[in-house]
């Protein structure tokens, strides 16, 4: 009899984490109150980032502490009621993005980021997804000479040491390949390697048709309940109850409730992001999804239109949607690219799970015998979830991983 597990949650990194174990032989039953791809991995800016080797760190020096703190940039906000709520998990993010502690965790979490490619690569060839990805990677765009020289150092430093691709572009080069650009711009350094995706919602949908081809299931329920039976799960929801042998806990932001139930304080925060869509200029459509990398924004060319995401706002999870991060974007969007109507009738919210250490946690749940933990993405769930998949599958079977996982335990906390 095939070893049963039930995945809670249907995001990015859930469904990956189904469709690497039905591969390994499992019977596996995905839950989640909402239909794959939905939440937090449905509005995101659709890139798999290859390039990203270098996790978001707390910001340390005093001019950009000084510039956030009057709570109007574009890149990131906040409600002070919600940092008072977070403070002990800030405080430790804050913590490890000292240079020193920060420098030891990018090799951990580029070991993650390098094998994005290749871990999605073979589920978008098994789910027939093909038509949703380009490969022509995107832009980060520059506005200063001075920003601009830093990253072309960074980029130097992570190509030597990760393998990242990259050109760096002076100003005319940027608007030879993106001509309705409107702003004088220092340059741009184009990622090579990133492919893109024109409906990221889509591409989850796609791995989860091809979970359920491949004789999943995934049952739209609200968990109500999940408890030790003996030497079994008990997974209680809406409409089913589930008795099984393991439990995956992949439900980003709302996994920390959960474990706190089972005796397991983990020290999660949520960064909320929105989004909101736009018509593509009829007369200078944008090709390239570019980041207005000193702002804090990114343009993509979607199916639904030019979709504009915003940095992060620190914020609890059923906080009200609160558009002025949105309107800012927008105004400093539209003197860098002729931006058409919006085309949705509300803005697009969701929270993005982070970890103190910015790293996600991955593996067993501490003295929970079949309870495996895979959350804490931060911005990267989209481009992580095949590789934290393909990671938990090897140990949950006990096989010898392509990385170390001692890194990503959530005991180290």
């Amino acid at each position: 009899m095939a070893k049963q597990v039930v995945v809670l949650g249907a995001g990015m990194v859930g469904v990956s984490v189904a469709w690497h174990l039905l591969n390994r032989g499992y019977d596996v039953t995905v839950v989640d109150r909402v239909p794959p791809g939905q939440e937090t991995s449905f509005g995101n800016a659709g890139i798999i980032q290859r390039e990203a080797v270098r996790p978001y760190a707390f910001p340390r020096d005093l001019a950009t502490l000084l510039r956030v703190l009057p709570n109007r940039s574009v890149d990131i906000r906040y409600r002070p009621t919600s940092v008072i709520r977070a403070a002990h998990p800030l405080l430790q993010y804050w913590h490890h993005s000292s240079e020193s502690k920060y420098k030891k965790l990018v090799p951990e979490y580029a070991a993650l980021i390098m094998q994005s490619l290749e871990t999605h690569d073979e589920m978008i060839t098994s789910a027939n997804a093909e038509s949703l990805i380009h490969k022509e990677g995107y832009l980060k765009l520059f506005r200063t000479q001075k920003a601009f020289d830093e990253e072309c150092t960074r980029a130097a430093s992570d190509n030597a040491n990760y393998g990242v691709e990259y050109e760096a572009l002076d100003g005319e080069r940027v608007v030879a390949m993106v001509p309705s650009l409107t702003v004088p711009l220092a340059g741009a350094i184009h990622w090579k390697q990133p492919w893109t995706v024109t409906d990221p919602g889509a591409l989850v949908e796609a791995y989860a048709a091809d979970v359920k081809r491949k004789g999943g299931a995934i049952k739209h329920s609200s968990l109500t309940g999940l408890k030790r039976q003996g030497r079994r799960w008990l997974v209680e929801t809406n409409t089913d109850v589930f008795s099984t042998d393991q439990v995956v806990m992949a439900m980003g932001p709302w996994s920390a409730h959960w474990l706190r139930q089972q005796r397991i304080d983990v020290p999660l925060f949520a960064k909320r992001g929105y989004h909101m869509h736009y018509a593509n200029n009829s007369n200078s459509p944008l090709k390239y999804w570019v980041m207005d990398a000193e702002v804090g924004y990114l343009l993509a060319p979607m199916r639904s239109g030019v979709r504009l995401t915003t940095g992060a706002e620190l914020t609890a999870l059923d906080a009200p949607t609160d558009e002025r991060q949105l309107d800012a974007a927008e105004n400093v969007a539209r003197s860098l690219y002729p931006l058409g109507n919006r085309l949705d009738a509300s803005p697009w919210k969701g929270g993005r799970p982070c970890m103190p250490d910015m790293k996600p946690v991955i593996g067993p749940a501490p003295d929970q015998e079949g309870l495996w933990l895979a959350f804490g993405h931060g911005h990267q769930g989209f481009t992580l979830g095949p590789v934290t998949g393909k990671l938990l599958g090897q140990m949950m079977d006990g096989e010898p991983t392509d990385v170390d996982m001692q890194p990503y335990r959530v005991n180290r906390f």
